[in-house]
């Protein structure tokens, strides 16, 4: 059992509409996104137009080989529901192929709903936490308010203004941050020091950091690629929007890391030692590194 403070009463889990379900999806991400041929991606693709593994049912054609073939990027990208969101309620189950004068406009909502839907996920995990209950109302009156932007029109959507969204909700997010951290560090004698290790954006591509104690340090933004974590305590970090791509996290301690998402393991190399909050799945390529 973990010893720092819980992500709140009860089993955390995250709503079913912010996970991707790619059976209700008119394989959005395969069409709307460009691909650039590189370590991630085996070919280009110009943003409109369908992948050359997409099949006429909406699936990937090499959805268990993806890697193998060269499209990791693939593999790594999670839209948190947007993409049957986009299909199924703001266009109401019209697909892009019955429909054609519409796919542009399709193609240009989902990257807004995205968008939308991850802000969602943070905030929904900002309830959870004991530490921040001060701020639980006013994270209340902005998820509801993000709620609402998801459900308007395709037209209305291409205007919603998200970067001053955006705004209002990381406000609120590191206030999170600073609670959640600030009570690990008193609950546990975690080292001052580690609550202000690091500014947002850190640069430790490649760092040796294997058996860190990494506890309620500030990892925002932080480039983590490739950098050796082997081992080391996370639980308590702010690891929004860090990038894990490459990163050792093998035996690592994420159970109750701040902000972590499905996206950010599938970009990193783990094991089945390696702990991870109960909302959150082990990769299976792990199991195959």
């Amino acid at each position: 059992m973990s010893d720092l403070p819980p992500r709140g009463s009860g089993q955390y889990t995250v709503l079913d509409d912010l996970r991707a379900d790619c059976e209700q999806c008119f394989g959005l991400c395969c069409v709307a996104l460009p691909f650039t041929a590189s370590i991630d991606f085996a070919i280009n693709k110009h943003a409109g137009e369908p992948c050359s593994n997409l099949q006429h049912n909406f699936r990937c054609g090499i959805h268990s080989q993806l890697r193998q073939k060269g499209f990791r990027g693939c593999t790594v990208y999670d839209c948190f529901g947007a993409g049957q969101k986009v299909s199924q309620v703001t266009f109401e189950g019209q697909d892009w192929r019955q429909a054609p004068d519409t796919a542009s406009t399709m193609y240009e909502t989902l990257p807004i709903m995205r968008q939308l839907h991850e802000l969602l996920w943070y905030l929904h995990e900002t309830l959870t936490y004991e530490s921040a209950q001060s701020l639980h109302h006013s994270i209340r009156a902005v998820l509801h308010e993000t709620d609402q932007l998801t459900q308007l029109p395709p037209a209305q959507l291409l205007h919603v203004d998200v970067p001053a969204q955006r705004e209002k909700a990381n406000k609120l997010l590191l206030q999170t941050s600073e609670l959640v951290r600030s009570d690990a560090v008193r609950a546990q004698h975690i080292p001052v020091n580690n609550h202000k290790r690091y500014e947002r954006g850190a640069n430790l591509m490649g760092a040796k950091l294997r058996g860190a104690d990494l506890r309620a340090a500030n990892l925002r933004g932080a480039f983590l690629i490739a950098a050796d974590l082997r081992g080391a305590d996370l639980r308590a970090a702010d690891l929004i929007g860090a990038d894990f791509r490459d990163a050792d996290i093998r035996d690592a301690d994420l159970t109750s890391s701040l902000f972590l998402t499905q996206a950010q393991l599938h970009a990193a190399r783990g094991n089945h030692r390696t702990k991870l909050p109960a909302s959150l799945d082990q990769p299976q390529h792990w199991d195959h590194q």
